[in-house]
């Protein structure tokens, strides 16, 4: 037997074309992976950077020594506070800059960039702390106290006392480069209206009837 088909109708609507695999709306391509990844180690190496600004420009705390024990030079000094308003600004400047680069080299943005620039930052601010508190003065006292001498002021090692200020590079640089996607960014174009991609049919006018 011989199954029945049913020719096309003239006014039904277009078939579209199907899709190709790999290309549904919304779908993030190896092309957008490797974007993110990029990002993230370019934005983590920058800890570097971090920790070294961070090392000269933070103020330092200063001890004496009586050849038995350690004080604080000045006990009123602010230079703790100072050392970690001073991680905070440079953290928050760069996170800054991590995203107006991200953004001049990738304009379309996505979430692997978005991602890739959350974890970098996070990483780059673990880094320039890590880091800085190596760079700085030696956090052993005794050692430091016997080369300065009885009665001579030496640097203490840094200190990061909030380690709520961790977050100033993440959160800048996220926050702006969502803000510069959302002003800045290219449009995905419009989708085409309904009657577009489905024309109506054209309808036949009834001929007018003969005049008696």
């Amino acid at each position: 037997m011989t199954e029945a088909v049913t020719p096309p109708s003239p006014f039904d609507p277009p078939s579209l074309p199907p899709e190709k695999p790999g290309t549904a709306a919304g779908g993030i391509t190896p092309a957008e992976v490797r974007d993110g990844a990029a990002v993230a180690l370019a934005v983590g190496l920058a800890g570097v950077l971090l920790a070294v600004l961070w090392a000269w420009l933070a103020p330092r705390v200063q001890y004496v020594s009586n050849g038995e024990a350690v004080f604080l030079r000045n006990s009123e000094s602010e230079a703790r506070i100072g050392s970690d308003g001073t991680f905070f600004l440079l953290a928050a400047g760069l996170g800054a800059l991590s995203a107006v680069g991200t953004f001049l080299w990738r304009r379309a943005g996505g979430v692997p960039v978005v991602v890739g620039l959350a974890v970098g930052s996070v990483f780059a601010a673990l880094v320039g702390w890590r880091l800085g508190l190596a760079l700085g003065p030696s956090s052993n006292l005794a050692e430091a106290a016997a080369r300065a001498g009885k009665g001579v002021p030496f640097d203490a090692p840094m200190e990061l006392l909030a380690y709520g200020v961790l977050l100033a590079w993440p959160m800048t640089a996220v926050l702006l480069h969502l803000g510069l996607t959302a002003l800045w960014a290219p449009r995905d174009p419009a989708p085409a209206p309904a009657w577009a991609v489905y024309p109506p049919p054209h309808v036949h006018a009834d001929p007018e009837p003969p005049r008696p």
